[in-house]
């Protein structure tokens, strides 16, 4: 038999290299948000557009979105399209709120819900090693970023060791820095407990959700550069809003 010529034989092989074509959707829309050409809330160009754009079939358009969705780039609003979803917070060292917010970029605010006095929290003051009925200074906050609330945050303290704490203008100042400056107190680490959880009619009003909306509970035990443990804050945070990554330091 005779052999068969050589271009029925050959085979291209793929560029390894190349990037897959949903893939080069997704970075063109990531450098368009990174150059702020692109805000949160601002919308991202349909399947189809993107489809035309790239000149790609409409099934890798949607598989880039779908994928940008699942990490949270973009949110899908039915009926709606496609936009730029908010920046999530990422818990991966001791921050403030304040300083979590201002390393997106964003500016933090807070509505007080309350802020006094408490004496019945038996449990929370031998976290803190206090006598169970030692006098606690209890800060609740809802968090927003810009407009939309985001978190709900209850702070507890030695309300006769930082007297003065609860006059603070916390819904606009950083707890942390008002205890760094005021009193000299650096807040080092923290003991956590994390969970999820369901928003309660309380928590749903709150944070303008869904009642049995999915929540993030974080229970941190912060303790000072001395070892001390300080502040005790428990924190309900929209799932959606916020990402956790935990590292490992040497």
């Amino acid at each position: 038999m005779r052999p068969l010529p050589e271009f029925a034989v050959k085979r291209t092989m793929p560029n390894r290299s190349e990037e897959p074509a949903y893939k080069q959707i997704q970075n063109a829309i990531r450098r368009r948000i990174d150059a702020g050409q692109l805000k949160p809330g601002n919308p991202v160009p349909s399947e189809r557009e993107l489809a035309r754009l790239h000149k790609v079939s409409l099934m890798t358009a949607r598989h880039a979105l779908s994928e940008m969705a699942r990490d949270g780039v973009v949110e899908r609003r039915h009926g709606a399209g496609t936009f730029v979803a908010p920046p999530r917070v990422q818990f991966n060292k001791l921050l403030g709120y304040s300083e979590q917010m201002a390393s997106l970029g964003l500016t933090a605010h807070s509505r007080v819900i309350s802020c006094g006095v408490v004496t019945r929290e038996h449990e929370i003051a031998a976290r803190l090693g206090l006598a169970p009925t030692s006098r606690l200074g209890k800060l609740e906050r809802v968090r927003l970023a810009g407009d939309e609330p985001v978190a709900l945050e209850t702070c507890y303290w030695a309300a006769d060791e930082f007297p003065k704490l609860v006059d603070a203008p916390l819904d606009h100042v950083s707890l942390f820095g008002v205890l760094e400056r005021e009193f000299g107190v650096e807040l080092a680490y923290s003991d956590e407990e994390i969970d999820a959880t369901d928003a309660d009619q309380r928590l749903a009003d709150l944070l303008e959700i869904q009642r049995g909306s999915s929540l993030l509970r974080i229970r941190q035990l912060i303790f000072s550069t001395k070892g001390r443990a300080t502040v005790y804050a428990v924190g309900f945070y929209r799932s959606g809003r916020h990402t956790l990554r935990v590292r490992r330091f040497r």
